[in-house]
């Protein structure tokens, strides 16, 4: 509809200019030079009249995308004017300028929104332009290295000439750990470094946690959690020995004194002899418990060569399978030809573990149970082998100890199966991880 009145208001101007040039050319010709010179006036004064009118729209068009530039939203134009044209450009430029306000303010909520979650965040975050200017940092990352205000990396050198060349150096993609020491205290870095463009222009966007307190939460942790089951595991060993060799002193003395050999009786005998028993047995669960501990500290560094990942999965199915004939292992590899760098024996034991621990995950069922060994290349170009079976899986309780040394749900076992596997892995430069629900279980072994 404006640009519709603008375009009618221009070609009446310009018809009349037309008109008029038309009847001052006639006069001309006629030599009725007076009425051609006034007439030649009013040309000239329609003709600036036009220049002023389309000057005017211009100039309130470029004043107001002016204001939206410098963010200035308090511009309005009058809208009680005679010429409908611009009395419609006034009132359609007021509500546009409205409507990118409101966007503008939004915005503005939104970019102070996230700046704040950023400003919380428990890791560091800073933005640098190549030329080592700072844009933005967060609260986090100034204490993580012990400079406030940062505006600039040479400010680094004042806290450590390493850390000043770390930063210095940092490229894109970068991913490393960083140790450095200020004047309070030994700080562990683990740094990420990612290009972003902004206005143009690009920038690196850096992200480092301080992983020494973390390790030292988790250790402290494990530790707390490994003694718990240590001592549950001594306490049930030496409770009944104790106990035991309590009730068998008291068949042998009366007060202070040993009960001459004459006063026992053949119950009393008998009774000793069970409990000698009981003591030997709880005695050799002991040295077995502390075998088992000796073997978990005891895995010698792998041996790694590249082994096939299609053998290596059926010589375990076929040692196995027959131990359990209501249990259907399968074998899938992906590529065919998959090889994988690691001590065959110490993957065989990890694998055996595994299936072993699916095997009495699905002893329960009848029929039905099905133990997939799964090895391929996942999308990060990382080889693994996935142990998986479709038993009733395992509780959230006890998926954060499984791989704790010692602990166990079962009634037999040593409870280090996992926790060896994990250690093994970890020998091998690679991790283990588990998902579960109701439906499946699954190991996947990372290389």
């Amino acid at each position: 509809m404006i640009s519709k009145n603008f375009y009618y208001q221009l070609i009446t101007r310009v018809l009349g200019i037309v008109v008029t040039a038309i009847v001052m050319a006639f006069f001309f010709l006629k030599e009725y030079n007076a009425l051609g010179i006034v007439v030649a006036i009013a040309l000239i004064i329609q003709t600036s009249l036009l220049i002023q009118f389309t000057n005017n729209t211009n100039r309130k068009i470029a004043h107001f995308f002016n204001s939206i530039k410098n963010e200035d939203f308090t511009l309005r134009f009058p809208e009680n004017l005679d010429i409908k044209s611009l009395r419609e450009l006034n009132s359609s430029l007021n509500m546009l300028n409205s409507m990118i306000q409101k966007v503008y303010l939004k915005n503005e909520a939104q970019e102070k929104y996230y700046q704040e979650i950023i400003k919380q965040a428990n890791i560091g975050i800073l933005t640098l332009n190549k030329k080592g200017h700072i844009l933005f940092v967060n609260p986090m990352m100034e204490n993580l290295l012990n400079y406030k205000p940062l505006n600039h990396i040479n400010q680094l050198a004042q806290v450590s000439e390493e850390l000043h060349r770390f930063f210095s150096n940092i490229e894109p993609f970068e991913n490393k750990l960083f140790q450095f020491s200020n004047e309070r205290e030994k700080v562990q870095l683990s740094i990420k470094s990612t290009s972003v463009m902004l206005n143009k222009e690009e920038l690196l966007l850096v992200v480092a946690q301080d992983i020494h307190k973390e390790l030292d939460k988790n250790e402290t942790d494990s530790w707390i959690r490994l003694i718990k089951v240590l001592t549950h595991e001594i306490m049930n060993t030496i409770t009944p020995i104790t106990s035991i060799s309590a009730s068998i002193s008291k068949f042998f003395k009366v007060g202070d004194s040993i009960k001459p050999i004459n006063e026992l009786t053949e119950n009393q005998i008998k009774s000793t002899s069970k409990g000698l028993d009981v003591i030997k047995e709880q005695g050799e669960n002991l040295m077995d418990f502390v075998q088992s501990y000796r073997t978990f500290l005891s895995v010698p560094n792998p041996d790694k060569e590249p082994i096939s990942a299609l053998k290596l999965l059926d010589n375990v199915r076929l040692l196995l399978e027959s131990s359990n004939t209501n249990i259907t292992i399968k074998t899938i590899v992906k590529p065919f030809d998959l090889e994988i760098f690691a001590d065959e024996k110490l993957i065989n034991q990890v694998l055996i573990n595994l299936i072993k621990n699916a095997f009495q995950a699905l002893e329960n069922r009848d029929t039905g149970g099905v133990i997939t060994l799964l090895a391929g290349i996942n999308e990060n170009h990382t080889k693994y082998i996935q142990v998986i079976d479709n038993g009733s899986g395992i509780s959230e309780e006890v998926m954060s100890e499984i791989f704790i040394p010692f602990f166990t749900t079962k009634n037999k076992g040593s409870g280090i199966g996992l926790s060896l596997s994990k250690h093994i892995m970890r020998l091998h430069g690679g991790s283990i991880i588990v998902v579960s629900n109701d439906i499946e279980t699954k190991f996947t072994l990372l290389f």
